[in-house]
């Protein structure tokens, strides 16, 4: 197939993508500019060549077009595949290491009603909105916006953050990768003050191990100030060591080897200093893993996801009970949920929950459209989501029992409040838990545990990031990339490639660049931009009745009323106001509370943002300076129904193209 431009090339996928979804019902007619009935039968040549004429007059599709060279799409293999990939997806580092923080931070118990408000007004609405976006149009994050030309640009968003996101996420599970091969020591190397990179302020004292703002080995959290809601879990305010470490009497084993084995930080980010070349080898294979696990295509991935996706619970399960048998464990949690009803009269409290959970179900990314996207069409999308997030926000719970079960064993081991032991982020993954892991029976055990813990949960979120990648570019040239062949060689360039780039996180001044991308190109700000235009195009532009009608024709019936209301005013309403909270309370980043990064490496930063968020803007502004008076009236309206009608027949007639 030879197709001129892009947006063509996604057309003809709609025309061929659903011949998989034989479960589906078939010969849709139309109604007021979308299907409604549907009867069996098999599309006719007439149909064919009907279709075909239409392609070619309305979407520049040249003259040598022959559906039949390219091979169909793939779709998960069982049901279950969807809901561990989603899941495996979505649970990541933050249900971990960041929402029992904010918890304990933010009231306790009391945090859960401003939580479970956004979840259900914004997190869930926007989760259904872009699986049933995927499942209707059997396209990925990029292509499946073509349902409402003048806003493609949110397509094109998506893509550019998950790429960023990708390039740095993955450090992450570098870091993990190297604490685990560390934790088959016979001595665990954190937990000593006889290796060659301590100090001679090294101290095994446990009282020193106070993560807080004002002692040695500190970590702060600076959440107040920086919200960074990302995936990868606010690791920009994490990483904020503070200064007060370079001036205190002793220094805990745990934060050297943190600081000086593991970072080897450098003076500056124009102080890049060499590679560390034990990193580059760990985020080798870490990029080998990853490719191994989507290298095969969406049905091999949906396979892996059964051990990376449950594999973790097994092992906070074991986490839980050893943290409920330790000495203060009870205390911890009982910090962790006791509420406080007046913490709710902080406005922080609410911005906290909200950007809690519009990081944690992974939105705004085009991962979950293209997941959904390789669902047969009638799917049971509405209860697979429904699913998903009791699964999600149930084990951001479970991770806050496992997290301060620990936090009450090193209070009551240092004989200091909680609060004091308290962390999120990388501050609790890379030295508070080790720290606790090194003071228990059996430490290489239970730091193994941990740390193929972390590495598990980080895995899928990472590899189904690449297969969102992937799936973009399937849908823009399927006549190479539905090969299995040509799949393979794109997702092994690809991987190589930001292998390459990501060298620069994993050098001595690699933390400065990691924090410019964490705390930039993925930020709280680009992904509530994101959800609000998502929400304003299918609430408003496209239409939430129209959108019901095709989640009908999925699923059979009309779903509750809520999400309608959610799209078209909650949601919109919700996300703006975060975003504009970000913009009142945004301040130049800083590392370790007094570094501040040089004007060109902030610039940088700013750009990293701006790259996805004026994809928006710049689409809508090009769709009305290259179309004449009439089009510009029509632009959205004609194009939506006629593609949603093209898509439909060629789901109701999919059979044809296998004949």
């Amino acid at each position: 197939m030879h197709v001129r431009n892009t947006t063509a090339a996604s057309l003809v996928q709609i025309m061929i993508r659903l011949n998989t979804n034989q479960d589906a019902e078939a010969n849709h007619s139309e109604s007021n500019g979308y299907p409604m009935n549907v009867n069996n039968s098999k599309m006719d040549n007439k149909s064919k060549e009907l279709i075909n004429g239409q392609m070619k007059d309305d979407f520049d599709v040249e003259d040598d077009v022959n559906l039949d060279d390219i091979e169909s799409r793939d779709v998960w293999s069982g049901k279950l595949d969807f809901i561990l990939s989603c899941v495996g997806f979505a649970v990541g580092l933050g249900n971990i290491w960041r929402f029992p923080y904010l918890c304990y931070k933010n009231g306790g118990g009391a945090f859960f009603i401003p939580y479970l408000l956004f979840l259900v007004c914004g997190g869930i609405p926007i989760l259904m909105l872009e699986v049933g976006l995927g499942q209707y149009t059997s396209l990925g994050g990029l292509a499946a916006w073509n349902i409402c030309p003048l806003f493609q640009g949110i397509g094109v968003a998506t893509l550019v953050v998950v790429v960023l996101l990708n390039l740095y996420y993955i450090i992450i599970l570098s870091w993990a990768a190297y604490y685990l091969v560390q934790s088959f020591s016979t001595v665990l190397p954190w937990s000593t003050c006889d290796n060659d990179w301590n100090t001679d302020r090294c101290s095994l004292d446990s009282s020193r191990l106070i993560l807080n703002n004002q002692t040695a080995g500190v970590i702060s959290t600076n959440v107040s100030s920086n919200i960074s809601f990302n995936i990868s879990s606010n690791l920009t305010s994490a990483f904020n060591i503070s200064s007060d470490l370079t001036n205190a009497s002793t220094v805990d084993p745990t934060v050297e080897f943190w600081e000086r084995k593991v970072l080897q930080i450098s003076g500056g980010i124009d102080q890049p200093g060499g590679v560390i070349w034990e990193l580059a080898i760990c985020l080798l294979v870490v990029w080998i893993v990853v490719y191994f696990c989507v290298w095969r295509g969406i049905r091999w991935t949906g396979k892996v996801v059964y051990f990376t996706a449950t594999f973790p619970y097994l092992v906070l399960l074991a986490l839980l009970i050893r943290g409920l048998t330790l000495d203060g464990a009870v205390n911890g949690i009982v910090y962790y949920l006791k509420p406080d009803l007046t913490r709710l009269m902080d406005p922080q409290v609410w911005i906290d929950g909200g950007t809690q959970i519009f990081f944690s179900y992974a939105i705004a990314l085009g991962a979950m459209i293209g997941l959904g996207s390789y669902n047969k069409f009638n799917n049971n999308f509405y209860r697979d989501c429904t699913i998903i997030a009791c699964i999600n926000s149930g084990t951001s719970v479970l991770g806050g029992f496992v997290v301060f079960s620990v936090l009450g064993f090193m209070a009551k081991l240092q004989n200091v409040d909680i609060d004091q032991v308290a962390d999120k982020g990388p501050g609790l993954a890379f030295i508070t838990y080790p720290k606790a892991v090194s003071e228990m029976p059996l430490p290489q055990l239970w730091a193994v545990l941990f740390f193929v813990m972390i590495f598990t949960v980080g895995l899928d979120s990472q590899f189904v990031g690449v297969e969102s990648f992937v799936t973009h570019f399937v849908d823009i040239f399927p006549r190479y990339l539905y090969k299995r062949s040509g799949r393979m060689i794109f997702t092994g360039v690809y991987c190589a490639v930001s292998y390459i780039i990501g060298l620069t996180m994993v050098t001595k001044g690699g933390m400065y660049v990691f924090q410019l991308f964490d705390y930039y190109a993925a930020s709280g700000m680009v992904l509530l931009w994101l959800c609000f235009w998502e929400a304003i195009v299918i609430g408003w532009i496209f239409g939430a009745d129209r959108f019901y009608d095709a989640i009908e024709m999925m699923i059979g019936y009309r779903p509750n009323v809520w999400l309608k209301i959610c799209w078209k005013y909650l949601t919109p309403l919700i996300t703006l106001g975060i975003f504009v909270f970000h913009i009142v309370q945004f301040s130049p980043l800083k590392y370790n509370l007094s570094y501040e990064y040089p004007g060109w490496a902030q610039g940088i930063g700013i750009i990293l943002a701006l790259l996805s968020m004026v994809c928006v803007p710049v689409v809508v502004v090009k769709a009305f300076l290259t179309s004449e008076g009439s089009q510009k009236e029509v632009i959205i309206s004609f194009n939506t129904k006629k593609q949603i009608l093209m898509h439909s027949v060629c789901n109701a007639h999919s059979d044809w193209l296998s004949d």
